[in-house]
């Protein structure tokens, strides 16, 4: 940008009359002391108590930001930054902006997202609910640790710095309070320069409720964690439904299991044939959800993911769908000739609907597997973009 600064600090606005001054002042005074060339953006998401005229009056810049939302007014500010570095933070007065030397001495040092810690750096009384401190912000950042092997402590600080460039290269999309758990972790897959520093959180200094909703926001938090993780979502608890199923169902097959007074019997079985079909399912949802996320860009590529599903070819997913299918005919044919020996007459339940549900399973699965086969594929199609020739021009020297 022809007129790039190295600093911008980023605060988004919704009615903060109260406390947008003395922000804005602690920022500019940091500015002032460092040296650094530097400039304050508020950016504005339909403020109606005269946050704007404040902001103005302080010299800060105001970028409008029609689309409503946490990660709209970011995600919009951090686009009209011109500082190479960003260190963005909440407008309530609950963090320090006279005190960013930490994340600039950290940016200048080639991190490409420096994270606030809270619970390192202090937690005033009052600044934190105590749900949020010892509940939803520890398991959130717990299953963000989990899901995706992050550094980051503490998931959701709303204070941090980052490389404006590295941040835009990784094209986040949300546009509420889940933008925090994204940029998080995108740059963890992207396997950017994560680093942590303390930060202190104080009381905020507003009159009115805060615009997190503590159960809404939760959701939406862990909704992106999951949706953003195959894996957890689909591929392990897929697999353990499968193991399960085939473990108990090669058991009870050939006939009732008996442990001390407790019996397990053609009902269990059936219970293990449906964890076959709910986790073969699963583990299908992984394969085309992580295909999907990878080719959209969602998720970045994985080279022993991306082997695996080139060998998951259309082919040989329908040679095992077959197969399948033809265990359950086979299964299917076994039990209408146990009736047939017995001349169509009374059978033993027990005995004979064995052979009915392995055949039900097998050609369910077999289906399953088949259509699940067809649409990974389907995803997989490759997109050219169609250029269309571009009329050729006159010749201006002819007669």
């Amino acid at each position: 940008m022809a007129d790039e600064l190295e600093l911008t600090i980023l605060m988004p606005c919704l009615n903060e009359a109260e406390t947008l001054a003395a922000c804005i002042g602690k920022a500019r005074g940091f500015l002032d002391r460092t040296g650094i060339a530097g400039e304050v953006v508020i950016a504005d998401n339909g403020s109606t108590d005269g946050s704007q005229d404040i902001a103005r009056s302080l010299g800060a810049r105001i970028v409008a930001i029609p689309e409503r939302g946490y990660g709209a007014a970011l995600a919009g500010g951090i686009q009209a930054a011109r500082g190479r570095f960003v260190i963005m933070g909440d407008a309530d007065d609950s963090y320090d902006f006279a005190n960013l030397d930490a994340f600039v001495a950290e940016l200048r040092d080639g991190a490409d997202l420096v994270m606030g810690n809270r619970f390192a750096g202090g937690i005033a009384p009052g600044a934190m609910p105590w749900h949020h401190r010892y509940i939803g912000n520890p398991v959130l950042s717990a299953v963000g640790r989990l899901f995706f092997r992050t550094p980051i402590g503490d998931f959701h600080c709303g204070l941090r710095g980052f490389s404006r460039a590295a941040i835009l290269a990784l094209n986040l999309r949300t546009s509420g309070m889940e933008f925090a758990s994204e940029m998080v972790v995108k740059a963890t897959l992207a396997q950017l320069d994560l680093r942590e520093v303390p930060t202190t959180l104080a009381k905020d200094g507003r009159s009115r409720p805060p615009h997190l909703r503590s159960i809404r926001d939760g959701w939406r938090h862990l909704r992106f964690l999951l949706l953003f993780s195959p894996r957890w979502l689909f591929l392990y608890p897929g697999i353990a439904l499968l193991a399960v199923g085939l473990v108990v169902g090669a058991v009870l097959l050939p006939g009732p299991a008996h442990f001390g007074r407790v019996s397990f019997d053609v009902h269990t079985f059936l219970v293990a044939a449906l964890c076959i079909i709910v986790g073969l399912q699963s583990v299908s949802f992984a394969i085309i959800g992580r295909r999907f996320a990878s080719r959209y860009g969602f998720i970045p590529p994985s080279g022993n993911y991306g082997r695996l599903l080139e060998a998951l070819t259309l082919e040989r997913i329908l040679l095992v769908a077959i197969i399948l299918m033809l265990v359950g005919i086979g299964a299917l044919v076994w039990g209408v000739g146990q009736w047939a020996a017995r001349d169509f007459g009374p059978l033993n339940a027990s005995r004979t609907l064995r052979p009915v549900i392995l055949a039900m399973t097998a050609l369910v699965s077999g289906f399953q597997l088949m259509m699940s086969g067809f649409m990974s594929s389907m995803i997989n199609i490759p997109i050219y973009e169609r250029r269309l020739a571009e009329p050729p021009q006159p010749d201006e020297t002819a007669p």
